[in-house]
């Protein structure tokens, strides 16, 4: 049997949320029936992941697959899903775990935006659009610098600008980039939720946005087919990796 993937979302008080990971990791079957695949969240919801690792141990598997429903590399893939490997290492020292990068940044991604984005009326690369680049934000400055990077590359594919946006911990709010645009002469201004799943986050960006002015805001990324896709290319990386580099 293939390595089982446990998937590790955020997590959100709003059911919207866990549905949505359900309809993604749902597509991801899809296109992998070979694989069993697990959901599981870091907050607010169960499945905890390591609940999820311990059932497949005492179920006899030798080998799982965490990969972080996460689109920057933050705190949650950088301390709290090693911190739960450890203690499930501690408790299970026979199953290997290896872990995926997180979503992001990545190409398909991008296409996944430009999906969200026609879907709400914008065409993509409009040379008369500019786009608000709307991550959730982050305490580290490192994952924000990621999200100011997929800005830059994203203007490249023909929009006027693109600009990134922070719906909380960083500057500049989605409504003040909306706001910084038309003021710099953009004749429209559409957001990009670069958002995994809806909720708290999503709400607070389009609230925002649209009280700026903007055209269009799209939705969350959710079970667009590109982030399929770039799941179950997260994986076959963690099995390609070797071993040793997947056990640090």
């Amino acid at each position: 049997m293939n390595a089982p993937v446990v998937a590790v979302a955020h997590g959100s008080r709003d059911p919207r949320a866990a549905a949505t990971v359900a309809a993604l990791l749902d597509a991801v079957r899809a296109r992998r029936p070979d694989v069993p695949v697990h959901a599981s969240f870091l907050d607010h919801a169960p499945p905890a992941p390591d609940r999820v690792l311990d059932g497949l141990a005492r179920g006899g598997a030798d080998e799982a697959v965490v990969l972080p429903l996460l689109l920057t590399a933050a705190y949650h893939s950088k301390t709290d899903i090693p911190g739960v490997l450890n203690r499930v290492r501690g408790r299970h020292p026979r199953l290997a775990l290896r872990t995926a990068d997180t979503l992001g940044p990545h190409p398909l991604l991008l296409d996944a935006l430009e999906r969200r984005l026609a879907e709400a009326g914008v065409a993509p690369g409009d040379p008369g659009t500019a786009v608000v680049l709307a991550s959730a934000g982050s305490s580290d400055a490192s994952a924000n610098a990621t999200v100011a990077g997929l800005a830059r590359r994203w203007r490249a594919r023909g929009w006027r600008d693109v600009v990134p946006a922070y719906a909380t911990a960083a500057r500049p709010s989605p409504g003040d980039a909306v706001r910084a645009l038309l003021d710099a002469g953009a004749p429209r201004v559409a957001v990009a939720s670069y958002i995994l799943a809806p909720g708290h986050f999503v709400d607070k960006v389009r609230r925002e946005s649209v009280a700026a002015g903007a055209a269009a805001v799209s939705p969350a990324l959710g079970a667009a087919p590109e982030v399929a896709d770039l799941i179950v290319r997260r994986y076959a990386e963690a099995l390609e990796a070797p071993r040793a580099a997947a056990a640090v």
